[in-house]
């Protein structure tokens, strides 16, 4: 079985971010930034800080502004000497760019989460897989996660996480999913934090179509069929629907290490 630093991240980029409309009209909501990055890169730097180098983005809305991101991240990185006549660029140092391998699939538009993650199958290298959503970071241990899903042998993880009550919960028994339940009035249950884990076997069922849905039509099944279990993680976990939260976020940021960029360290 994979080792963590030789498993590929699957991270959801396509979502229109339609809550977060004064940030997203002209950029995907993974490249809103944080504390002066992408929330997208503080993502891949929290697997990154547990080994994981290999990251595949499932691109659909505005995806030209991530792969010109990442297309020019050396360039805006190091310091560099242009030679205009001949168009060519030396690197006079590389800076502290980081050593990532990152593979941008094109999965439509409006293709729905299944259907991005069952495109971008295809280009996920060993027998397992992480992924997560583009717009949600936590101070999560990689190496737990992995450890606990290789333990329970059913296929796929989700990761449970305590917010607050907007969202669907998870209905959990000894440490399998069993069912899911949509936004509970309490907010003592688990819900849905992404940050799975998934043994790339668990999606051969499953045929491609673009209005499919991971959290609709996939994960249900997967629970049904006893494949699916939790990882309860109690620590921070916080996404970025609302414009709220990305303030909350920034001002994490502020003169301080912010909880996920302490993880792995």
């Amino acid at each position: 079985m994979n080792h963590v630093g030789e498993m590929s991240a699957v991270i959801l980029c396509g979502g229109l971010g339609t809550r977060l409309r004064e940030e997203t009209e002209f950029k995907p909501k993974p490249m809103v930034d944080i504390g002066g990055k992408p929330i997208l890169w503080h993502i891949m730097k929290t697997y990154a800080a547990f080994g994981v180098s290999k990251f595949i983005l499932c691109l659909g809305y505005r995806g030209e502004v991530i792969r010109q991101y990442f297309r020019n991240y050396a360039l805006d990185q190091g310091n560099i000497k242009v030679n205009l006549r001949s168009n060519t660029v030396t690197f006079l140092d590389r800076g502290d760019i980081e050593d990532w391998e990152v593979t941008l699939v094109d999965t439509g538009a409006l293709t729905m989460t299944g259907g991005r993650l069952l495109q971008a199958s295809k280009y996920i290298e060993g027998d397992s897989f992480f992924l997560t959503y583009g717009d949600g970071v936590a101070d999560i241990d990689i190496n737990a996660l992995w450890s606990f899903h290789k333990s329970h042998g059913m296929g796929a993880t989700v990761t449970g996480v305590h917010p607050s009550s907007r969202f669907g919960e998870i209905d959990e028994s000894g440490g399998r999913v069993v069912g899911f339940r949509e936004k509970p009035q309490t907010d003592d249950g688990w819900i849905n934090g992404g940050f799975f884990v998934m043994d790339k076997a668990v999606l051969n069922g499953f045929e491609y179509r673009s209005d499919s849905v991971l959290e609709n039509d996939i994960l249900p099944v997967l629970a049904k069929q006893h494949r699916l279990g939790i990882y309860k993680h109690g620590g921070f976990w916080q996404c970025m629907d609302t414009y709220r939260e990305m303030q909350l976020l920034n001002a994490m940021c502020e003169n301080q290490t912010p909880p996920w960029l302490a993880v792995g360290s």
